[in-house]
């Protein structure tokens, strides 16, 4: 299908209708943000479509109602960024279901002590055998989850062994240094095994029918309602052991799928906290100052255009050069985003061993002209850019000026609008020329990114379905080294490989960004992108 770039509407005119729109979907003026200091109300461009983030196609907001609502063996500390803002600290574990844990002294197993008063929000105790059913649940389910723990080589039932009731351990099948950072991510989650059972049957042994329609964790939060495409509404579960009890009794998330109904009910201050907004839009509301907006670069993160190297033309690696050449970078920069990206192009070689950095291309159309004619496309071609529609804010606008760019070289470009609902279905039949897409790894390391878009055995990210043996070895050298001089050169060559063999061509970096009432404290970003409930406070 093709489409078209629409002109913005009048801004007076978007005012006026996401005002009333607003008044009709608030509570009475400014009575949660200033009158209700035990109730957060969040509003957001779409909610939970199921309440198992390991069930199929769970969308973005179910991460965050399982880490609120589920507990983890371990989760991470908490460092801030340079501008102040409290991160998650991706080398800092720390207790959370298991009040500690040893490693073995050959370091191929560790053995977890879990809290003795930890109980599910039903009252059942939280026992090693509830987190041995839910981490075999984990690598059996299929799909994401399973590919999840195996990038911790977490892989099969047998590594997790009851010892007693609150001791449990888990045996690796190898030295990996993903695995213990890989427990504290938010797919092995505990389930109230005995509950789930319950509700399982013999054709359904892992009780995903029940479980996406019912809560069965002991995390800080419950489900009390969960209206789907309307709002799902938590509360405190007062027996939680796993941390500080939160200072929010209450959450209310409410579905708004108006990114400028949603605005207006923030600067009218009927809403607590949002994100979502186009960039544009969260550049206006830091120049207005009336709510905090906090952005940070999302980590292990790329927008990216992924050409796809199993079949022609696309196949061709001077054909892939010469797309990277023609790139608009800097007026997809400017005018899609913002500004509100850190830049992926105009870099020299490899500088060091971190991900992402800048690829060395630029905009420069003749040395883009040139490898088409060394490529043999002198006479250029027709081909078509797939964009998911639940991203077209900055996604419509960036392919618009890629399809006006490459024509320039002769690349004929029809837009593939493709709804959100099937863009990840779509991708994994790996079968689109080119996608403009966004990818980020929860963990926080430049061979984890590689293993799941770039390894040739990964079929599940790997949208460029790109095979090349040589970067293969040297993820897994990266991946499975103890020497740091090994670990820093594999991973300097395998960014090196990616950038002269251009599966994808990186345009930037994104900015979470959130905006909240000024009156709202404890805000954290997470590798998840969701917000962590458990911190947030009221003044």
């Amino acid at each position: 299908m093709s489409t078209s770039f629409n002109p913005l509407i009048d801004r007076r005119l978007f005012l006026a209708t996401a005002s009333a729109t607003a008044a009709s979907l608030a509570l009475p003026r400014g009575g949660f943000a200033q009158g209700r200091g035990d109730t957060l109300l969040v509003v957001q461009e779409l909610g939970p479509n199921s309440l198992d983030m390991q069930g199929v196609g769970s969308n973005q907001t179910v991460n965050g109602l399982s880490w609120n609502c589920y507990d983890r063996l371990m989760s991470y500390g908490v460092k801030s960024l340079a501008d102040g803002t409290p991160s998650y600290d991706r080398m800092n574990l720390t207790p959370e279901l298991a009040a500690s844990w040893t490693l073995a002294p050959d370091g191929m197993s560790c053995t977890f002590k879990l809290r003795t008063d930890a109980t599910f929000h039903d009252g059942a105790p939280v026992t090693a055998k509830d987190v041995k059913w839910s981490f075999d649940r984990a690598v059996k389910i299929g799909g994401f989850p399973t590919f999840q723990m195996s990038a911790g080589s977490l892989e099969k039932p047998e590594q997790f062994v009851v010892v007693d009731d609150h001791t449990f351990r888990v045996d690796f099948i190898r030295k990996d240094k993903m695995l213990m950072f890989n427990l504290a991510v938010v797919v092995p989650f505990v389930i109230n095994s005995e509950l789930a059972r319950k509700n399982a049957t013999a054709e359904d042994p892992w009780a995903t029918a029940w479980l996406k329609m019912n809560e069965a964790g002991g995390g800080a939060y419950k489900v009390e309602t969960w209206r789907p495409g309307s709002e799902v509404i938590l509360t405190r579960f007062d027996s939680w052991k796993s941390g500080p009890l939160p200072k929010i009794r209450r959450i209310i998330a409410r579905d708004v799928p108006a990114a400028g109904t949603r605005r207006a009910m923030l600067e009218r201050g009927d809403a607590d906290l949002s994100a979502g907004f186009p960039p544009k839009d969260f550049d206006q509301l830091k120049k207005d100052g009336k709510v905090t907006v906090v952005a940070t670069p999302i980590p292990n993160c790329l927008w990216y255009v992924a050409l796809n190297c199993s079949k022609p033309p696309f196949d061709n690696v001077k054909l892939r050069q010469a797309i990277a050449w023609a790139m608009p970078y800097q007026q997809i920069q400017s005018n899609a985003f913002y500004n509100r990206a850190n830049p992926m192009y105009g870099g020299n070689s490899v500088q060091n061993a971190s991900w992402p950095q800048p690829f060395p291309y630029v905009t420069d159309l003749e040395k883009a002209k040139a490898l088409m004619v060394e490529a043999g496309f002198e006479k250029g071609f027709e081909t078509s850019l797939a964009l998911d529609t639940g991203t077209a804010t900055v996604g419509e606008p960036a392919a618009i000026l890629i399809q006006e760019s490459l024509g320039k070289i002769g690349i004929r470009i029809v837009i593939d609008k493709i709804a959100g609902a099937n863009w990840r279905t779509t991708l994994n039949k790996k079968e689109l020329p080119m996608a403009l897409n966004r990818f980020s790894g929860w963990l926080d390391y430049p061979e984890y990114y590689f293993y799941w878009n770039f390894h040739g055995n990964n079929s599940i990210f790997n949208i460029s379905a790109y095979r090349n043996p040589v970067m293969d070895a040297m993820i897994d050298k990266a991946r499975f080294t103890e020497d740091p001089g090994e670990y820093d050169k594999a991973v300097k060559d395998f960014i090196s490989l990616c950038m002269s063999d251009v599966p994808v061509v990186p345009l930037n970096q994104p900015f979470h960004d959130v905006a909240m009432q000024k009156a709202i404290a404890g805000y954290q970003f997470w590798f998840h992108r969701e917000p962590d409930y458990r911190q947030f406070a009221k003044g």
